[in-house]
């Protein structure tokens, strides 16, 4: 074998294994639930791949590609008009394992965007320039962050996250782990997009590849309260305030007014 050869195969095996998404920490998997390399052309059912604010998504190139919505999209729209384009996968069980590759193409970053959410508004992790973000409950709290970490373009980040129950970790390779304890995570999403979900720079793109999702057992790995107890402690922040949440006396109130109101008009 020639000397050019060899070194060929060589770099061949090393971004290879590089490009592996890191073993789970947390969770033992029960069932593969979805697995995409997108190697050839493939539907994309609503049920699987749900595209969001009228972004466009195809599989090109061997990847699963995302761009902004149309102009004409953007003209119809008084909000919500796609310039970051968004997915979600609802096949995403409430408690899982999943792995994938990321990379983030062009666009700009927002204060909100790019970032890789778990059900919408409930777990988020937010990539900016000043490190990644850990984020949970509608954005109200930041419950872990490693501001070491600052997202290139261009860059294929090969990712491992894991849910069960209040308890999330996600670990991108060569960078950050990020584990928090929080309550939201439990919950179910109040709007938008369940599952996995992903936003990218606003009017870049986003591609996407090695896509699997598991759902998972009940018990936690063996090793996983050592693992655990290795994490830094991170006092939850609040950088914003919640929604205010209405009441059912407030609801009833409102309905019994424009009853009235009705019955007035009908008088």
């Amino acid at each position: 074998m020639s000397r050019t050869s060899l070194i060929v195969i060589t770099i061949f095996i090393c971004c290879t294994a590089r490009a592996q998404s890191p073993d789970p920490l947390l969770a033992i998997p029960r069932e593969l639930v979805l697995q995409a390399d997108f190697d050839q052309d493939m539907p994309l059912p609503k049920s699987t791949w749900l595209r969001r604010q009228g972004t466009r998504w195809s599989v090109k190139n061997g990847v699963l590609h995302g761009e902004q919505s149309s102009p004409e999209y953007q003209a119809s729209k008084q909000d919500h008009f796609g310039y970051e384009p968004r997915l979600s996968l609802p096949a995403t069980p409430d408690n899982f394992i999943a792995s994938f590759k990321i990379r983030f193409l062009g666009g700009s970053e927002t204060s909100i965007a790019p970032f890789i959410e778990f059900d919408h508004h409930v777990c988020r992790v937010r990539f900016s320039q000043m490190g990644v973000t850990l984020l949970a409950d509608h954005e109200v709290w930041k419950v872990a962050e490693a501001t070491d970490f600052i997202w290139k373009k261009g860059i294929w980040y090969s990712i491992t996250a894991e849910r069960n129950g209040p308890e999330f970790v996600m670990q991108i390779k060569d960078g950050p782990t990020l584990y928090a304890n929080h309550p939201a995570f439990a919950s179910s999403p109040t709007s938008g997009g369940k599952g996995m979900g992903v936003a990218g720079p606003r009017k870049g793109e986003i591609e996407i590849d090695d896509v699997k999702l598991w759902s998972i057992k009940k018990q936690t790995q063996r090793e996983w309260p050592a693992r655990r107890a290795k994490f830094a402690d991170f006092e939850p922040v609040q950088i914003k305030k919640p929604k205010p949440k209405k009441s059912s006396r407030t609801n009833t109130s409102a309905a019994n007014q424009s009853s009235d109101k009705r019955g007035n008009r009908k008088n």
